[in-house]
């Protein structure tokens, strides 16, 4: 079978890539790095980048010409720089410019975009969950160490002060011995209706928004942050705002993958197009301890310490046989005895985003994937946590699995589930 002129083209320019690309940075010098995916979070992205003096933003990148247009008008407002504009990544990682990538873009596009700029000789910091499928991540993974590039998974837990500083006391034992950790996401989310399928506007690439997932008729509510809600491009809460507390809570009980998964729950009180639940419950067995997570997007109340901001209670809660840890976005706090004394109460020191992706830039200058703190491998395996429950909530029923094959123990419809059909050109392959 020929291979496509177009994929041919950039393996090509990409081996060239990744052999230029492998230059000195002094102390001195800015990392030129191109923001691809500028919706909301991509603003966030150009905003903190702005601020970064490590960083210069060289190019932006979106299938969507009019957020195009305003990403760049946005960046040469901040920063006094018009940078270049592209409207297909492959473009991007052709340009030898271009150091490092920074992709917020929709959950399907992560594995692939990251391999091909990986591909391409680029550093990447891409965001969260690391990969949309188990498979997905492990070919991440390979492509992060073939090409010795540095990537950045945007699981900002990992940069705050407040948080690294309560997994140390976990390890220290400060509530004895961890046997239970609760991952919570009670983020309110409003029913999206439904929309009929319509035209596809006006300056958007709808092949390239879909990529390696199925192709469909454009429809408003599969685009601009409601492809969450969807199985093909999106992993539900639990791999959305929920990945970030998962992340956590394996962090906190110090464990990888589980000995098995069970996952129940559904879409209750609208009736509207979403495919993803919204209220759901996973727990993972690991033998000595378990990890249990819980997503709630309806109305709900506080829970062990952790308070409702804004009409969500999100956070982690962590159990021991001395007392327990109420961790999140703003702080923690550590009780301990029969009468539950609060010992410490620590606040939240500094933001998250802006550290983490400074975090990654220190990286990219000394080559060295263990100075960063969301490395690829520890995005990948909790992203995978997510994906265990998904595919258990998705069959109805509890999976046991072998983390040692990397699958399921005897079901074959659940490892059919680790991996998707990919469209091409967009192929994520066992070869990177």
């Amino acid at each position: 079978m020929s291979m496509n002129p177009d994929r041919r083209t950039f393996l090509q320019t990409a081996t060239l890539g990744a052999a230029a690309s492998l230059r000195a940075f002094g102390a001195n010098d800015k990392v030129n790095v191109a923001v691809i995916g500028l919706g909301g979070r991509g603003r966030n992205h150009m905003t903190e980048y702005a601020k970064l003096p490590e960083a210069n933003i060289g190019a932006l990148c979106d299938v969507d010409q009019a957020a195009l247009e305003r990403g760049i008008a946005f960046v040469e407002k901040a920063t006094g720089v018009k940078p270049k504009g592209y409207s297909d990544m492959r473009q991007v990682f052709a340009d030898k410019s271009i150091d490092a990538v920074s992709m917020p873009i929709p959950n399907h596009w992560h594995s692939l975009a990251t391999i091909w700029a990986c591909q391409a000789g680029k550093d990447v910091y891409v965001e969260k969950p690391a990969c949309h499928n188990v498979f997905e991540g492990k070919m991440m993974v390979e492509a992060a160490r073939k090409y010795k590039r540095m990537v950045q998974i945007g699981s900002q837990s990992r940069s705050m002060p407040h948080k690294q500083k309560a997994i140390e006391l976990l390890q220290q034992g400060v509530i004895g011995k961890v046997y239970l950790a609760k991952g919570l996401c009670y983020k309110r989310r409003v029913s999206i209706g439904h929309k009929d399928d319509s035209p596809t506007p006006p300056g958007v690439n709808w092949d390239m928004f879909l990529g390696p997932a199925p192709m469909r008729a454009f429809n408003e509510l599969r685009f601009k942050y409601n492809w969450h809600w969807f199985w093909d491009t999106g992993n539900g809460d639990i791999g959305n705002q929920g990945v970030h507390e998962m992340d956590v809570a394996r962090w906190g009980l110090g464990k990888d993958m589980p000995k098995s998964v069970v996952s129940s729950g559904g879409k209750y009180a609208y009736t509207d197009d979403q495919e993803t639940p919204n209220t759901q419950i996973a727990t993972f067995d690991y033998g000595d301890s378990e990890l249990v997570f819980e997503v709630r997007g309806l109305i709900t109340g506080d829970e062990g310490g952790l308070k409702v901001r804004g009409n969500n209670t999100i956070g982690n809660l962590f159990y021991g046989s001395d007392g327990y840890m109420a961790v999140d976005s703003d702080g923690f706090q550590v009780y301990k005895g029969e009468k539950r004394d609060l010992i410490m109460d620590q606040k939240k020191e500094q933001p998250d985003t802006g550290p983490h992706m400074a975090n990654f830039l220190k990286a990219v200058k000394s080559r060295n994937h263990q100075d960063l703190n969301a490395e690829v491998q520890i995005g990948v395996t909790s992203a995978n946590l997510c994906h265990l429950a998904n595919i258990s909530y998705r069959l109805g029923r509890k999976l046991a699995y072998d983390a040692s094959a990397g699958k399921f123990s005897t079901d074959a419809e659940a490892n059919k589930l680790l991996t998707r059909e990919y469209r091409a050109p967009y192929l994520v392959t066992t070869k990177v």
